[in-house]
């Protein structure tokens, strides 16, 4: 456990603290909080990077953090009243969508790595300042409304187009993929077994020969 993974386990654990404070209506706290995340998620990645602290575990865990903190927060703030109801399906059916592609590929053996388009980086950035935005809204009372209304849309036709895109991958590669064919097992061809049934059966008959020319006549 190095240390750009224990950053990330507190990013974690970070979760059900900003739930807590949003049903509490602590949106000042959610919002120093949720900063604290988005510093320590750049932290853990430029350490991984400058230190080579690259392991397979923080491959898992990282998009895991991301994904739990993002979607977490969206859901609150929706039930909350804070995010339309509509971007909240849209942001969590979408990941969904994708989690249940690859899995359903991978129980089909044909395994598809999701690498991520420019719509969906865009879809993420966009996800996360319109989450920062709401809670420094909330908490500081920025007169950002309008901006927020306008941050809603663009990250609610992201998300579709993104999931989309996603979609029309899967779909392809799903009627494309090839499986590699299984090795066969060698079997010895007719002529040889043939070859080798007749040597048995002259060996039998020179056997015959040498014992009647040994019994007296």
């Amino acid at each position: 456990m190095n240390i750009p993974n224990t950053i990330t386990l507190a990013r974690i654990l970070a979760v059900p603290l900003l739930v807590w404070l949003i049903i509490g209506q602590e949106m000042l706290a959610a919002f120093l909080v949720f900063m604290a995340a988005g510093i320590s998620d750049a932290a853990d990645g430029y350490l991984a990077k400058r230190y080579d602290w690259h392991t397979e575990l923080g491959a898992y865990l990282d998009p895991i953090a991301d994904k739990a903190l993002l979607v977490t927060i969206y859901v609150t703030l929706g039930l909350a009243g804070h995010l339309p109801v509509w971007l909240v399906i849209a942001v969590v059916s979408r990941d969904i969508l994708i989690v249940g592609a690859v899995l359903l590929a991978w129980m089909m053996s044909r395994p598809i790595v999701m690498k991520p388009f420019l719509v969906s980086k865009a879809n993420t950035l966009s996800q996360i300042l319109l989450a920062g935005l709401v809670l420094a809204e909330l908490g500081l009372g920025l007169g950002l409304g309008r901006l927020v209304w306008i941050l809603i849309w663009v990250t609610g036709s992201l998300t579709i187009v993104s999931g989309a895109a996603y979609f029309w991958a899967w779909v392809k590669h799903m009627a494309s993929y090839e499986p590699q064919p299984r090795p066969q097992r060698r079997q010895r061809s007719a002529p040889v077994k043939r070859q080798r049934s007749k040597a048995k059966v002259s060996k039998a008959k020179i056997s015959k020969a040498n014992a009647s020319k040994g019994k007296p006549s």
